[in-house]
């Protein structure tokens, strides 16, 4: 549930083993800072750093990883096996997006991280974004606009 203070807090959790997905986390959180957007605290752990209390922190949530295997990151997986009892009740309706950085074709890495999102009862802002094939950077451009999405529809209190 919301908090009636003045500012919102957005977490980013993203899993980013090789330069080009530090690159699509840089671009997330230069959307969600956007010089234009006041009163969004934006925060970014990567998974194995971030726990129950910063998902407890968090008026929304942005979730980035890897396909492994057609699957999330390791890391993620382990994200979601710690915060998922913790958060279970006291997280309903939280508002989050995701992206994956799909080697195939993302299908199982939405499917998996939906399931336990579905469990959580978060609520999904958009779909699922899938950053599909040979690196491009219009997958940057997809991030940014991403965060800026996420932390203006805080701002202006949609989400």
């Amino acid at each position: 549930m919301p908090r009636m203070s003045e500012t919102r807090n957005l977490l980013v959790v993203a899993h980013n083993p090789s330069p080009n997905t530090r690159k699509l986390v840089d671009a997330t959180l230069r959307g969600a800072r956007h010089e234009d957007i006041a009163g969004v605290d934006t925060r970014y752990l990567p998974p194995l750093e971030a726990g129950s209390d910063d998902v407890l922190w968090a008026d929304a949530i942005i979730l980035g990883t890897t396909e492994n295997f057609g699957y999330m990151s390791g890391a993620l997986k382990d994200f979601f096996d710690r915060i998922y009892y913790p958060c279970l009740e006291r997280t309903e309706a939280l508002p989050f997006a995701c992206w994956i950085r799909a080697g195939l074709d993302g299908t199982g890495t939405r499917i998996a991280i939906g399931k336990i999102t579905t469990g959580l009862k978060w609520k999904p802002v958009q779909e699922t974004m899938i950053l599909h094939g040979d690196y491009r950077d219009e997958f940057e451009e997809q991030c940014e606009e991403l965060g800026m999405l996420m932390a203006a529809s805080l701002e202006a209190r949609i989400i």
